[in-house]
């Protein structure tokens, strides 16, 4: 919502400060569908030249992604923590067999439907599933679970920063196609120049309309929603480490309570539940 905000915001004080000092809509109204016409055909070709398909999709998808900001919220970070919790005092009080039941089939087990949202997080359910099952695989060296856990986590943020790194690209290239825009215009206008000055500065104001739109569109645009794209992913990675800080203070034979804090302080601090906050959402978990 404040990317939209924003945006609007920004048109209005572009073309709000142009209308107060005195500037005239007509060109830049006539001029508009062939300036996009150029400069957003030539983003769009050079996008889809320099992506696959899939990174395609992918970019496109994320669009909705900034519409809707990060997914996670505090109470989401509670019921993670909760849910680790229960995982790693049972593999303590019971062992670690004693969790095969509930990650070999997350969607049977009873500890995960305490907690929808989790289920439904297809990265959170697996990288939980995967790396208790290595616990009960005897694979209980700390330091190498959290190097293999950090290069995932790693691997699985650079590939959700693609669409990020995708949109930069086309705002790098933005304010050159709107030269090029520009130029053709300019072009244009050399081929009239026997017209009147007046004629003369309409078209050459015209082939100018390709500039500011490249440079607006750059800067005003893409560039905001590449970087905001960027720390919606890098805030929602923040969820996946959680996972990680939980399981290796578990296997470095920490209490459940002390492995739940080391995963708590990990929670980005706006989202983070206080202490009390997740003490008494433990005392309340009941899971069969």
């Amino acid at each position: 919502m404040t990317t939209v905000a924003g945006f609007l915001f920004l048109l209005v004080m572009v073309f709000g400060g142009y209308t107060i000092a005195g500037g005239k809509f007509a060109i830049i109204i006539g001029s508009l569908p062939f300036e996009m016409m150029m400069i957003g055909g030539a983003a769009v070709g050079a996008f889809l030249m320099s992506n696959s398909m899939a990174g395609v999709k992918h970019t496109l998808h994320a669009f909705g992604i900034i519409l809707k900001g990060a997914r996670y919220k505090k109470e989401d970070y509670t019921a993670m923590l909760s849910l680790l919790y229960f995982f790693v005092r049972l593999a303590q009080t019971k062992g670690a067999m004693a969790l095969e039941p509930h990650i070999e089939k997350p969607e049977e087990s009873s500890a995960f439907q305490k907690f929808p949202s989790i289920l439904k997080d297809h990265h959170a359910a697996t990288l939980i599933c995967d790396y208790l099952r290595m616990v009960g695989m005897n694979a209980d060296d700390p330091h190498q679970i959290e190097d293999i856990m950090a290069r995932e986590l790693k691997k699985m943020k650079e590939e959700e920063l693609h669409p990020s790194h995708a949109m930069q690209n086309i705002a790098d290239a933005l304010p050159a196609l709107g030269i090029v825009a520009a130029v053709l215009g300019v072009i244009k206008t050399m081929g009239s120049i026997d017209q009147p000055p007046a004629v003369l500065g309409k078209m050459i104001g015209g082939a100018l309309v390709g500039t500011f739109l490249g440079v607006l569109l750059a800067y005003g645009l893409m560039g905001p929603m590449a970087a905001r794209l960027k720390g919606i992913v890098e805030e929602e990675a923040a969820f996946y480490d959680v996972i990680r800080a939980v399981i290796v203070a578990h296997l470095h034979g920490n209490a459940p309570q002390v492995s739940v804090e080391a995963g708590r302080k990990a929670v980005p601090t706006a989202l983070m539940p206080s202490f009390q906050e997740l003490e008494a959402a433990l005392q309340d978990l009941q899971v069969a």
